[in-house]
């Protein structure tokens, strides 16, 4: 097993993937908007974004 980076967090459900999104100025204070109401970040709402989509479709 090799030995955890200081500072590593355990966790059950890594995020091993990075996405890069393009966008308008607009979007991202919608965006930004969201963080500041659910008190997360960026990449936590876009997650619910998906997750709400999906369960949608």
């Amino acid at each position: 097993m090799a030995a955890m980076k200081k500072g590593t967090k355990l966790t059950d459900n890594p995020k091993d993937y990075m996405l890069r999104v393009r966008m308008d100025n607009d979007t991202l204070n919608r965006l930004d908007d969201l963080c500041e109401k659910y008190n997360t970040n960026r990449s936590v709402i876009v997650r619910m974004g998906i997750d709400k989509l999906y369960q949608d479709k």
